[in-house]
C-alpha cells in the first residue's frame, strides 16, 4: 500500500518592534537575562496592558501581502496553561476572532509553483525561555522574551512533503524580511515552526491521526523531523499499530522524534476574551495606507528579473531571496547596464565574502557605485577579471574604497603591450615543454594552463585576450 503525507505548519514570527506587545520593555535580543521585564509583561497584580499599535500594523501588512481577509474587529483572548516560562499562567493570544483569515503562500519547487492556503494569522505574545544545564538538577528561566509580539501564521493541511514544507517556510521567511516586519533569524528564535503531520493511503480523502512536532528552528530540522515522522507513522500503520495523537520533539543528535506530551485541544486552554484589553478595531483607511507601502514580493520580483534581465531561474532566485541584495543589483544596473556581469560577480565573489562574514550586503562597505566601476574597468580592458577578483575587489570590499584608488595605489593597470606579453608567453612555453608537446598532440584544453602561467608571471596584469592570441600564434608555429 502507498501512503501520502498531509502537513500543516504553524509558523511563529517575532515582530521587529522596539517594544513588547503590551508594555514598553525593550525587545533587543541577547541582553542579560531578566533585564527587559516589568510588572506588565510578568503579569503582576493590578497592571493594565495596552496593545502596541506598530505590532498591529505589522500584522496587517503581512495579512494584506498574503491576500488574507482582514477582520476589522478582532479580540485578544487569554489562553490558559501552566509552564515555568509563562509567568501569568496564561498567554494573551487570539482565538475565535483573529486578525486575519484565509489567504495563501505561493511556493516554487523544482520549477513548479503551488499555492498553500492559510487558515488564519493572529497576534499573540511570546513566552519566556527555559535554559537547561545538564550538570545541574534544575533549569534557569529568562523572562526577557515574555511579551514580545508574535504572529502565528497557520497553513491549511495542503503541504505534501518535507521539501514542500521547507520551500513554504523559506518563502514565508523571505516575505517577512521583504516587508521589514521580522528579521527571520531562526537561530535566535525570531522564526519558529510547529508542524502537524499525518499519513493516509494514497488517494484517500480522510485524514489520518495527526502528530504535532514542536519548536523546530532551522530548515534542516524541519525537513529531517518531518521525513522521520512520516516514515515512523507509515511503519506503524504497516505493522497494524495505532498512531497516538500527541506532541513530539525532534532530537537532532539521533535525528528522531520522541513524545513530549498528549496533544491539547482548544477547549483544554479555556479561552476567554481578555477583560483588560479592548477589541482591536481597524479603520479601512489604515488598510489602504499599509497596502500602498507593500513592496514587490520575492516571487514576483524573481519572475521580473528573469523576464527583464534575461537571468536564469537560479540566478534570479538567489538575487531576490533577500530584498537588500535585489535592491543592490538593481541600483548597480542603473550605473552599469550589464545584468549578466553584475549577477555573476554578485553570486560568486560578493556572496562568498558575505557568507564568510555572515552579514547582509547592507551591512558591508560595498556600494553599487564601486561594483559598477569595477565591472566597467574589466569591460574596457583596463584590468583583467582575474586582477579584479584577486587583488582589487578584496580591497574594495574590506575598506569601502573605489577600484580606481586601489589600482593607483598598487599600480595594477592591465598590460596589453604585445611586445612585453610575447616575451612572457615565450618564457612560459620554454618552461613547460611537456605540456607544449601534449598540446600539439591534440590536448587543446592546455591553452588555459598556459594562460594561467602567464597571468601568474605578470602578477595578474596581463590582458588575457592578448595573451590568448599570442599563445595560439606561438603554439601553432
Amino acid at each position: 500500500m502507498e501512503f501520502e503525507a498531509v502537513i500543516g505548519l504553524e509558523v511563529h514570527a517575532q515582530l521587529s518592534t522596539r517594544s513588547k506587545l503590551f508594555c514598553s520593555c525593550n525587545t533587543t535580543f541577547g541582553s542579560s537575562p531578566n533585564m527587559q521585564v516589568c510588572p506588565i509583561c510578568t503579569g503582576q497584580p493590578g497592571v493594565l496592558p495596552v496593545i502596541n499599535k506598530k505590532a498591529v500594523e505589522y500584522a496587517i501588512t503581512l495579512a494584506l501581502a498574503l491576500g488574507c481577509k482582514i477582520n476589522l474587529q478582532s479580540v485578544m483572548a487569554r489562553k490558559h496553561y501552566f509552564y515555568p516560562d509563562l509567568p501569568k499562567n496564561y498567554q494573551i493570544s487570539q482565538y475565535d476572532q483573529p486578525l486575519a483569515e484565509e489567504g495563501e503562500v505561493e511556493i516554487e519547487i523544482n520549477g513548479k509553483k503551488k499555492k498553500i492556503g492559510l487558515t488564519r494569522i493572529h497576534l499573540e505574545e511570546d513566552a519566556g525561555k527555559l535554559i537547561h544545564d545538564e550538570k545541574k538538577p534544575f533549569s534557569y528561566v529568562d523572562f526577557n522574551r515574555t511579551g514580545v509580539p508574535l504572529l502565528e501564521i497557520v497553513s491549511k493541511p495542503e503541504i505534501s512533503s518535507p521539501e514542500e514544507a521547507v520551500a513554504y517556510l523559506k518563502t514565508l521567511r523571505s516575505i517577512v524580511r521583504y516587508l521589514g516586519i521580522c528579521d527571520g533569524n531562526m537561530e535566535e528564535g525570531s522564526l519558529r515552526c510547529d508542524a502537524n503531520v499525518s499519513v493516509r493511503p494514497k488517494g484517500s480523502k480522510d485524514f489520518g491521526t495527526k502528530v504535532e512536532l514542536k519548536n523546530m528552528n532551522s530548515f534542516k530540522h524541519v525537513e529531517k523531523a518531518l521525513a522521520y515522522e512520516i516514515k515512523r507513522q507509515v511503519g506503524l500503520l504497516l505493522e497494524g499499530k495505532e498512531i497516538i495523537q500527541e506532541t513530539r520533539l525532534y532530537d537532532e543528535a539521533t535525528q528522531t522524534t520522541h513524545p513530549m506530551r498528549g496533544k491539547e485541544e482548544a477547549h483544554d486552554y479555556c479561552y476567554f476574551p481578555d477583560p483588560d484589553l479592548i477589541e482591536v478595531i481597524i479603520d479601512r483607511s489604515l488598510l489602504e495606507e499599509l497596502r500602498a507601502k507593500i513592496p514587490e514580493l520575492p516571487l514576483r520580483r524573481k519572475e521580473r528579473f528573469e523576464r527583464e534581465y534575461s537571468l536564469s531561474s537560479y540566478e534570479a532566485g538567489i538575487l531576490t531571496e533577500e530584498k537588500t541584495l535585489a535592491d543592490f543589483f538593481e541600483d548597480t544596473m542603473k550605473l552599469y547596464s550589464n545584468p549578466k556581469a553584475i549577477s555573476n560577480f554578485l553570486l560568486t565573489e560578493v556572496l562568498r565574502y558575505l557568507n564568510r562574514d555572515r552579514i547582509d550586503i547592507s551591512q558591508s562597505k560595498l556600494v553599487p557605485h564601486h561594483l559598477a566601476e569595477l565591472l566597467d574597468l574589466v569591460e574596457r580592458d583596463v584590468i583583467s577579471i582575474t586582477l579584479a577578483k584577486q587583488q582589487i575587489f578584496p580591497e574594495v570590499y574590506e575598506r569601502g574604497v573605489s577600484p580606481k584608488s586601489v589600482i593607483e595605489e598598487k599600480g595594477l593597470i592591465q598590460e596589453s603591450s604585445e611586445e612585453l606579453l610575447r616575451k612572457a608567453c615565450e618564457e612560459v612555453l620554454a618552461e613547460n615543454p611537456g605540456e607544449v608537446a601534449r598540446y600539439k598532440e591534440g590536448k587543446k584544453g592546455l591553452l588555459g594552463f598556459f594562460v594561467g602561467q602567464v597571468m601568474k608571471k605578470t602578477q595578474g596584469k596581463a590582458n588575457p585576450k592578448v595573451v590568448n592570441k599570442i599563445l595560439i600564434e606561438l603554439l601553432e608555429k
